[in-house]
């Protein structure tokens, strides 16, 4: 978090002094003195977070330092070009009585000190004592012998894992080539452990396993240790064993585990190379043999068999969680009914994770009063309003210290994105989307060679999900992750940690029983980030002032409207804002005083929007832009290349931009949707070649007579809606499609609406060789039949059909011979869906289509059964069939 703190900083410098330099021109030198000590900081704490001690005091208190006089830094800099910048300060008296330039140079004097403190410590060569932390298998050298206790393997009141036993069995049971690894894993408190411990004490297990072997891994392992532990199945550990080297043990181990039949259990496996340390020991050759890993981490299973699919366990449901609740409680799943209702209310609130349930069952334990149903409901009632507090009261159990396990196992530069996810609302459907682009507005992707921060903020994402720290919740038909949670206990941790007073890093604001928030509105001054999702019009209107702010995050479940003294009263109280997070606003009228909000990066507007003014270009920082209108046209009157820093443009109506031809612009620019056809000039796709994503709505006949979109050579997705209003599209039908080359030559995804098209045009589709998603919708194409032609959708994946009037449907497997996934919606005139595509297919995905095409679906799931047989597929490959309710 610190490193990116400051490189965050960096950046806004080089920003600052290359295009708006005259904005400090009085303090320029200072500024540049203060990059050169910031380049200090970073190699500082780059170096420091890899070879420091975490029980350093000494150098924790100088990062904090660091981060703080950062944070000054930033503000006072930031106050200085946004009172440069705003007219209603060029006042000689309002500048005299409000100048943070003259707090710029007592800030460089303490980063001017700092910097002393660490070349201080560069000349000692000392590095305030940094130990490697590398030692066998990533264990600290000065760590107590003995400290390390293996976690009692829960055995009694196991609820809701059958199935999941089940499963697994058959894995262990099945014939292999080779040594064969399961891996279980699963965020924390879900319970891998007590499965694994489970299926170790089953009979099936016990009579297939005569020699069954337990260890236990950990974060902090000696890998010397692990190979001793194993081996004392087979022998006494001796001195003698003690003196070998680690080869020697090694050796011995593969001589006692190359024959013979063995189930050995690696129980909490933290990474994907503790597992590369510990491989060698096991023989591949014996394929008897079988290892079961439980791990938090997504990496370790794949690192581990590359060939079986990880299995990931699942949460309890509603009603195993109530049960689990009642077993721990009062022994047997026999209750007093009028407990019912708030027991099923506390489990719902422990977000059905068992560890949860097993700890606020302890606490419901201690709070049992025999024979008094009414104080016993008044217990139950306490604690159901304050779960997480109960959760965390138990020093040895405590959910907390055992998230806290995976939280500090991560990359400092996955901490702050990890933190900000518990700024969204409880059971929120956070969109990815924007969640990484917010990461990349914060600061908190670092920019790699060749890679895009976007693509960097995916990764970032994808190695949280991989941890088991996010859960992903809607996939996109290429694979990629629209939407995501956070379960509620990590979400909890997240503001916990991340609302302590030495991370500072937001805050929740929420309204209190008496009508007041809490934090306080005067504590709202210290605060960097803010989420409110409740009470926002209250808590605006209530004036805070919060200077250090630089996010503001609404998503209110109920539409807010915004009257013009509320608008006024954001950028009043926030004015250094970089993320303004407001779909929940719905504005009256353009929030013009929001454009003096000059350091923001990322917005969100709402409302009925018709025009977006010439003043949107003071937002000379913006990188993210988007407008959420009901009104089906919009019109930019400023010229949006002055948006240098802008990446991002979304705005749902079809948008007209303002015609330039001289200004430059639009290099970083790789999203922009839905414009005008009338804007897509010739002038305009010179401008725009980065672009990546470029969504057209309007009459999009229009658009064949413009020459240029060829031009976007690394265009990935073109969405065209053929709009026409006030006349219907079927009166405005598109003649015919661009000839192949024309079209973008990377163009992995297409989505047509509304064109009617007739069926024989698909043929020109069926020739852009890039093409792996195509949607088809509100009647792209028309007619009653469609006839694939012969040598094209050679790499067509995806293929969407929604709302057509086709009847027959003529196809074999060569006319799409990587078609993957077929969705049909509204189709109620299709005969059948062609059988010839059974052999390609994976998954099926019908609604509202006639019974006969229902049928026809149940015949090619019938030889997709059939033709796989026997075979042991994993899940990834099975065949799926989805049928709406009411179309069979």
């Amino acid at each position: 978090m610190e490193g990116a703190a400051v490189q965050f900083l960096l950046d806004n410098l080089k920003q600052l002094l290359l295009y708006h330099a005259h904005l400090i021109r009085d303090s320029t030198s200072q500024v540049e003195n203060l990059e050169n000590d910031l380049r200090l900081f970073k190699a500082f704490l780059e170096e420091s977070t890899k070879k420091r001690k975490r029980d350093d005091e000494a150098l924790r208190e100088l990062v904090r330092q660091i981060i703080d006089v950062v944070y000054e830094a930033e503000d006072t800099i930031d106050a200085c070009v946004a009172l440069a910048s705003d007219n209603k300060f060029k006042n000689f008296f309002l500048r005299a009585f409000y100048n943070p330039l003259a707090k710029l140079p007592k800030v460089a004097k303490k980063v001017e000190e700092i910097g002393g403190k660490i070349k201080k410590i560069y000349d000692r060569n000392d590095l305030i004592d940094f130990a490697s932390a590398e030692t066998d298998g990533g264990a600290a050298e000065d760590k107590i012998p003995g400290e390390k206790k293996d976690p009692l393997i829960r055995q009694e009141n196991i609820v809701g894992l059958e199935d999941e036993t089940d499963t697994i069995i058959k894995y262990l049971t099945e014939e292999s080539e080779e040594l064969d690894v399961i891996s279980i894993i699963g965020m924390p408190g879900l319970g891998k452990t007590t499965l694994a411990g489970k299926i170790f004490r089953d009979h099936r297990i016990q009579f297939e396993f005569p020699t069954r072997i337990w260890v236990y891994v950990s974060q902090e392992f000696r890998k010397r240790d692990v190979f001793l532990s194993i081996l004392s199945k087979f022998m006494k550990i001796t001195d003698e064993m003690y003196r070998k080297n680690d080869q020697d043990i090694v050796n011995l181990l593969v001589e006692n585990l190359e024959s013979g039949k063995f189930l050995i259990v690696m129980d909490d496996v933290w990474t994907a190379e503790a597992w590369k340390e510990l491989q060698n020991a096991f023989p591949k050759a014996n394929n008897m043999c079988k290892i079961l890993i439980t791990s938090r981490n997504e990496e370790v299973a794949w690192q581990a068999n590359r060939d079986r699919e990880p299995h990931k366990l699942r949460l309890l449901t509603p009603e195993e969680s109530w049960l689990l609740l009642r077993l721990e409680v009062f022994g047997k799943p026999e209750f007093p009914s009028e407990l019912e209702v708030l027991g099923k209310l506390i489990v719902q609130r422990c977000g059905f994770l068992p560890l949860a349930i097993v700890v606020i069952g302890g606490t419901l334990v201690k709070k049992a009063l025999a024979g008094d149903m009414r104080a016993s409901k008044n217990a139950w009632e306490k604690v159901s309003e304050s779960v997480s507090t109960h959760l965390n009261e138990d020093p040895d159990e405590r959910m907390e210290k055992i998230i806290s396990l995976s939280y500090n196992k991560l990359p400092y530069c996955l901490r702050p994105c990890f933190l900000y996810l518990g700024m969204f609302p409880e059971d929120f459907e956070i969109p990815v989307k924007r969640l990484t682009l917010m990461w990349i507005a914060e600061g908190f992707i670092q920019q790699k060679p060749a890679i895009s921060l976007e693509e960097t903020a995916e990764d970032y994402l994808d190695d949280l999900i991989s941890r088991n720290l996010v859960m992903v919740d809607k996939v996109s038909p290429d694979g990629k992750i629209k939407t995501c949670r956070i379960h509620d206990m990590l979400r909890e941790f997240c503001k916990n940690e991340a609302g302590n007073t030495k991370e500072n890093f937001f805050q929740e604001m929420k309204m209190s029983i008496g009508g007041t928030f809490e934090p306080s509105l005067p504590q709202v001054e210290k605060f960097r980030r803010l989420c409110i999702h409740s009470n926002v019009v209250s808590f605006i209107s209530a004036k805070p002032l919060g200077p250090r702010v630089r996010s503001f995050l609404c998503l209110s479940k109920e539409e807010i409207t915004l009257l013009p003294e509320n608008i006024s009263s954001i950028p009043l109280a926030f004015n250094l804002l970089r993320v303004l997070e407001g779909k929940s606003f719905k504005f009256t009228k353009f929030p013009s005083d929001l454009t003096s909000l000059i350091h923001l990066r990322y917005l969100v507007l709402s409302s009925n929007f018709k025009i977006l003014p010439d003043s949107i270009s003071k937002l000379w920082n913006i990188q993210t832009l988007i407008v959420e209108t009901t009104s089906r046209g919009l019109e930019i009157k400023t010229d949006k290349w002055k948006l240098i820093q802008l990446r991002h443009l979304k705005i749902n109506a079809s948008t007209t931009l303002l015609k330039t031809s001289k200004t430059k612009g639009g290099e970083k620019l790789q999203t922009l949707g839905t414009i005008s056809p009338q804007s897509c000039t010739e002038d305009f796709f010179d401008k725009v070649r980065g672009l990546k994503k470029l969504g057209i709505r309007g009459k999009i006949a229009t658009l064949l007579e413009v020459k240029g979109l060829e031009k976007l050579g690394n265009l990935d997705k073109l969405k065209l809606v053929n709009d026409t209003f006030p006349l219907p599209p079927s009166e405005c039908k598109v003649p015919q499609l661009p000839q192949p080359y024309k079209f973008p030559q990377k163009l992995r995804s297409l989505t047509l609406s509304a064109t009617f098209l007739d069926w024989s045009h698909m043929s020109t589709l069926a020739m852009l060789d890039t093409l792996e998603l195509l949607k088809l919708k509100d009647n792209a194409f028309v007619g009653r039949s469609w006839e694939a032609t012969d040598g094209g959708f050679r790499h067509l994946e995806f293929l969407l059909v929604e709302r057509t009037d086709l009847v027959v449907w003529v196809a074999s497997g060569h006319h799409f011979p990587g078609l993957r996934c077929l969705v049909l919606r509204n189709c109620e005139k299709l005969g059948e869906i062609p059988f010839g595509l059974v052999d390609t297919l994976h998954k099926l995905d019908l609604k509202r289509v006639s019974k006969s095409a229902s049928c026809s679906a149940r015949k090619i799931e019938a030889a997709k059964k059939e033709k796989q047989g026997a075979e042991v597929l994993s899940k990834r490959n099975q065949f799926k069939l989805c049928i709406a309710p009411g179309d069979e």
